[in-house]
């Protein structure tokens, strides 16, 4: 599917402010203008009338940019009809930022202005000085997020640099304190060092009880997140590898489910082997996946070529592909039960999936443009998922992060294991009750809010299990004790 072939949507909603004829009829031209350039009317909004004009808002969803425009193209070439305003309600959102801080305390008389701030605070500092534990309880630190940024993988759109990046941050800042009641922060580092940004963010650490990492290119990614986790004693969990993976897996044991299959009789194919390819791989590995094979756009990745491969395709060449197969996407997709494709646009042609097993599983991930157009492998796969939203079974970070950091900062954990990262899986896959399961709902909703502490419960349990939780629930009394660090 291409991007001239999507359906119009709200990312690409406008209002259009049309001053034209009071005349009978010209409501009609302007309505039908719009609906034969494909555009999706909604609200038509009165601003002023008088005798010889009216002024309307239009608001019309289209498909992209330049259909946006052919939209408007078509408005103007109506007979006396004038275009007053334009508005990008996608941009009307982001005005001023879409986060802010908001104080928990009023400060309304000299008393709590005392006990806020000096001199009373004063305590409270000695207190954290005498024991570091206490900044969990008695500052943000134990509700707080750093999600971290250069700027280089941002989306679809590459490496725009941390400014562009900004709005995706504050995305993020925002869904982790609607989903989870988590304090997120958007930094955004202006250095595509890798030693640099490994240092900053240990720097800043101090104040934030887990930290984020987001849209920072491969293999980058892989070097910062392990040299963070071995640094730091607060959870470290680039999303882009962990939150795709961990939502992947969960869908995969809901097909399983549905299907009849086991994890372990599964021939199971990877196309992409990049951040998201090999932390995909590994979840699956712990699972209990055994025949899995990585694809990069040169072919299927074996022990035989290691040595013109990077670290992590190293890596996936010596723990992948036990048959030791080589060949293209399309000669190695015979006999795969899944796919899974965290590639590009088009990258997966029927003919390879023609090849697959009985009923195969295909997950096209690519978004915007899938690995291959759900349209196109209706009818050859039994079960299809994509990450778009206007498609069944969208593969959504939001079901993961959210309660995998609520229940790591729960557990006050030093770390987001393996566990800690099945046990997540597992709690989506059961978010959805088995009888409810069928081919286009085996993800439950981004909006089930018991998602995320079923998520966050699990996550907590493991990580008392892994063995790196530090903090176990306690029943609360009167008062604050300050040599209890729960």
């Amino acid at each position: 599917m291409t991007s001239t072939q999507q359906n119009p949507g709200i990312s690409f909603s406008f209002t259009v402010r049309i001053s034209y004829p009071n005349h009978v009829g010209y409501l009609a031209k302007i309505t039908q203008c719009i609906s034969e350039a494909a555009g999706d009317l909604g609200a038509i909004d009165m601003i002023a009338s008088d005798r010889r004009r009216m002024t309307r808002d239009f608001t019309v969803q289209a498909r992209n940019d330049e259909h946006v425009q052919s939209i408007l193209e078509a408005l103007r070439k109506i007979d006396d009809v004038e275009i007053l305003h334009f508005s990008d309600q996608v941009f009307l959102l982001h005005l001023g930022g879409k986060i802010s801080i908001h104080s928990k305390v009023p400060i309304t008389t000299r008393e709590v202005l005392s006990m806020a701030y000096t001199p009373g605070v004063a305590r409270v500092c000695q207190a954290v000085a005498d024991d570091a534990e206490n900044a969990y309880r008695l500052t943000i630190k134990g509700n707080s997020v750093a999600v971290v940024t250069d700027g280089t993988a941002v989306l679809g759109l590459g490496d725009i640099g941390p400014a562009a990046a900004m709005p995706v941050m504050e995305g993020k800042a925002m869904l982790f304190k609607e989903f989870a009641g988590i304090d997120a922060y958007p930094i955004c580092l202006d250095t595509k060092d890798s030693a640099e940004i490994i240092e900053t963010v240990i720097r800043v650490a101090p104040g934030f009880g887990g930290i984020n990492l987001e849209d920072i290119s491969a293999p980058r990614c892989f070097e910062i997140e392990e040299a963070l986790r071995r640094r730091l004693d607060i959870p470290v969990f680039h999303d882009d590898q962990h939150g795709t993976a961990v939502v992947v897996l969960a869908a995969l044991l809901n097909a399983m489910k549905l299907t009849g299959r086991r994890l372990a009789d599964l021939r199971v194919l990877v196309l992409g082997a990049g951040a998201a390819g090999v932390a995909i791989t590994k979840i699956l590995l712990s699972a209990g996946v055994e025949n899995l094979i990585v694809c990069d756009r040169e072919g299927a990745i074996h022990r035989g070529q290691t040595d013109k491969l990077n670290p992590s395709k190293r890596w996936l060449a010596d723990h992948t592909n036990p048959e030791g197969v080589a060949g293209t996407i399309g000669e190695v997709a015979t006999g795969a039960h899944v796919f899974i494709g965290v590639s590009g646009p088009g990258l997966f042609p029927l003919s390879a999936l023609k090849r697959m097993a009985a009923d195969p599983i295909v997950f096209a991930l690519a978004n915007p443009d899938p690995e291959i157009a759900p349209e196109t492998a209706a009818g050859h796969a039994a079960i299809i998922a994509t990450g778009r939203s206007d498609y069944p079974n969208q593969i959504n970070n939001v079901l993961a992060f959210p309660g995998i950091f609520r229940g790591a900062l729960d557990a006050r954990a030093s770390e987001i294991t393996e566990e800690m990262k099945v046990a997540a899986a597992r709690a989506i896959a059961d978010s959805i009750p088995v009888e409810a399961l069928n081919p286009e709902f085996i993800i439950p909703s981004v909006f089930d809010r018991n998602v995320v502490k079923k998520v966050a419960d699990a996550v907590s349990a493991a990580a008392a299990q892994s063995g790196v939780a530090r903090r176990q629930p306690k029943p609360q009394g009167p008062g604050i004790d300050l040599a209890d660090p729960s």
